[in-house]
């Protein structure tokens, strides 16, 4: 939630007041769609990545806000634990070198602010989740100072009534209570925008769905949380916990927790808007100034600020974006499954991936939402976290046959999906050597069975085998992380271990 706002408390009038702006905004929303006001195809994308900030010695570092000072660049931002940045890249146009010049782009930068993080004793480090994580360490105390996240954190903990409950169960079991939503700041992602045209957006969401757990297989980052080896991409689960507001009657009742997958696929991107009103009290009743149907009247275009304040408070995987560029309005699709890292070259060939495997699935006669059930993409995406680069996933059959088949994640990517996001690429326009490049990262991680949460994984356990014990195995195994990450070659040529001393 980029937005800013500013701290303070809330009467019952001001709820009241902001859920009547929002049926405004909704109403000014579907008249742009109906006017056809929106921005023609451009073929824009964006990348945002989450980072964290650790020492030499693996730990975590609570220094933002010193770093960022040391930066001292718009490129880069807080996010809401204070070890946590963020950085943005600029939109691109999808054609020619564009994943070359993003990895260039993002080299540059990040070494720069790793840099600057080493004079506070800091260094950037690209994953879902820090290993070294505490349960000290997610705290009310550690949240960014910045008066979004207290108003955040304040009305979320509200609105629960009660302490948080982290309850995840997978290699090992994970139980823990928080007072606050400082657990979410744990989960760092890469988020993967692309600007759609109304008509597209339908198809573009569903694609993004249907994929969703094959992007989990491949790029799962995330294994250990407060000691604990969990689910592969362990960030899904803890994300929908650390902002449950639903205490455990109304989650009983089947009421929608705000971090969900969904429900449907869908044919509009308004009615994502839509049931994100109808579903999900406001947590931030922020007002502004703007009457969206008179700016309509007068012939311009409003900002919609408060739908999309309340937009930025539902937490979907595959999130629908509305935004002005030189008060032109347009619509995003924000892809927000990836953990980040392990490496440049890998955050790159998961964008060259997502972005191709879209395309072709969107330009689909017969698309693949239409043949896999809303269910089972759901139960693929469970899957995908829990189990990873070895997951086995529903997937239509080929043929006229119909149904669904159980496949594991790296035959159909190798078999099936590889050659659709080659084709994807081909029609964004893509240079043939920037496609076969980031392409061939994914086609050996599937080769190796390896990413970067196999790769924690094997080194930890190689570790504990050492004679090092838990902690300090998770220790030794994320500076060996950032070793590796600050090298650059792609995760599946990483070598497992240790070097011999």
């Amino acid at each position: 939630m980029g937005e800013k706002v500013v701290a303070g408390a809330f009467a019952p009038s001001d709820r009241q007041a902001y859920r009547e702006k929002l049926a405004r905004c909704l109403t000014g929303l579907e008249r742009l769609l109906a006017e056809r006001r929106f921005d023609r195809p451009r073929n824009l994308m964006g990348l945002e990545i989450e980072l964290n900030l650790a020492g030499s010695d693996g730990l975590p570092r609570m220094r933002n806000a010193e770093v960022l000072q040391r930066i001292a660049s718009r490129d880069f931002q807080t996010e809401l634990g204070m070890f946590n940045l963020e950085v943005n890249i600029l939109p691109h146009r999808l054609s020619g070198r564009v994943f070359d010049q993003l990895a260039e782009e993002l080299r540059t930068g990040l070494a720069y602010a790793h840099r600057k993080a080493a004079e506070v004793d800091s260094g950037i480090v690209m994953i879902g989740i820090l290993p070294t994580l505490g349960r000290d360490d997610l705290v009310t105390a550690n949240l960014s100072d910045v008066d979004r996240y207290t108003l955040l954190n304040d009305q979320m903990a509200a609105a629960r009534g009660e302490e948080f409950v982290l309850d995840i169960e997978g290699v090992e079991r994970l139980v823990s209570t928080s007072s606050s939503i400082a657990p979410e700041s744990a989960c760092t992602s890469v988020q993967l925008h692309l600007q759609v045209t109304p008509d597209r957006f339908s198809d573009v969401w569903n694609a993004a769905q249907a994929i969703a757990s094959v992007q989990i297989a491949l790029g799962a980052n995330s294994p250990f949380l407060f000691g604990k080896e969990l689910w592969r991409e362990s960030r899904p689960p803890l994300f929908q916990q650390a902002t449950d507001v639903r205490p455990p009657e109304l989650a009983n009742q089947g009421v929608r927790p705000r971090t969900w997958f969904g429900e449907r696929w869908i044919s509009s991107a308004y009615e994502l808007f839509e049931e994100n009103l109808r579903y999900y009290p406001p947590l931030l009743p922020i007002c502004d100034d703007e009457d969206p149907l008179r700016v309509l009247d007068d012939g311009g275009v409003p900002t919609l600020a408060e739908l999309v304040l309340h937009n930025g408070t539902v937490y979907r995987w595959n999130r629908p974006v509305y935004g002005l560029a030189e008060g032109v309005p347009h619509l995003r699709v924000e892809n927000r499954v990836l953990p980040a890292g392990p490496t440049v070259v890998d955050v790159i060939a998961n964008a060259a991936f997502y972005y191709g495997l879209v395309r072709a699935l969107a330009d689909e006669s017969r698309p693949v939402w239409s043949k896999l059930p809303f269910e089972a993409a759901a139960e693929n995406f469970d899957t995908a976290c829990r189990h990873g680069i070895d997951a086995e996933l529903l997937w239509p059959r080929p043929g006229r046959a119909g149904g669904v088949a159980k496949v594991p994640a790296v035959k159909l990517v190798r078999d099936e999906l590889l050659p659709l996001a080659a084709a994807g690429l081909d029609a964004w326009n893509i240079e043939p050597t920037d496609r076969d490049r980031y392409l061939g990262v994914i086609e050996e991680r599937c080769r190796l069975r390896t990413n970067g949460a196999s790769w924690q994984v094997d080194t930890y356990h190689r570790a504990l085998e050492a004679g090092l014990e838990r902690e300090g195995a998770l220790a030794a195994t994320t500076r060996r992380y950032g070793e590796l990450m600050q090298v650059g070659d792609p995760v599946h040529t990483w070598p497992v271990g240790f070097p011999a001393p």
